[in-house]
């Protein structure tokens, strides 16, 4: 699996109230309307500029706070195709796989704003194609590889008819 996309860069400690704000927890039952207030108060230029196959990218312990699967449903809603992040909050990562979403645990010193990457989950290559350089990670297990790449949790029980490990 290859995604390509270009880079929305943020820093350490991004927590689930920083992606959705607890402001608008009532909203949790309506996505589309949650949605719309994806990262608004670190990035307010977020939701109306984010394009299908972007990345978000963050630092140490993205997605810290509360275990809101919220965050990452939103996030997946307005087309982001993963997540990299040099750590992730444990609940986070999980919530990422689970709704289909590809959390990448990198270094990201070297991705910045606006960079075009191209990431093969597989093989654990992210190629910055604006500055011409590989990074590369660790691939995820198989089990979550085939997690993702039904769609989520539900969709590959949806899929397999269980919850299948290949």
């Amino acid at each position: 699996m290859v995604l390509k996309g270009r880079v929305w860069k943020f820093g350490d400690g991004v927590s689930t109230d920083d992606i959705i704000p607890g402001r608008f927890f009532h909203l949790r039952s309506n996505l589309p309307e949650l949605a719309k207030h994806t990262l608004e108060d670190l990035r307010p230029q977020f939701v109306p500029e984010v394009k299908s196959g972007d990345f978000v990218v963050g630092g140490e312990n993205f997605g810290q706070g509360s275990s809101r699967e919220h965050a990452a449903q939103v996030l997946k809603s307005k087309g982001v195709n993963a997540v990299l992040a040099k750590s992730f909050a444990r609940i986070f990562f999980r919530n990422a796989i689970n709704v289909g979403l590809a959390a990448i645990i990198c270094d990201t010193d070297e991705i910045d704003e606006g960079d075009e990457l191209e990431i093969n989950l597989e093989k654990g290559i992210i190629t910055n194609l604006s500055k011409k350089r590989d990074l590369t990670f660790t691939p995820l297990p198989r089990v979550m590889a085939c997690i993702l790449s039904d769609g989520g949790l539900v969709a590959h029980i949806k899929k397999q008819g269980e919850f299948k490990l290949d």
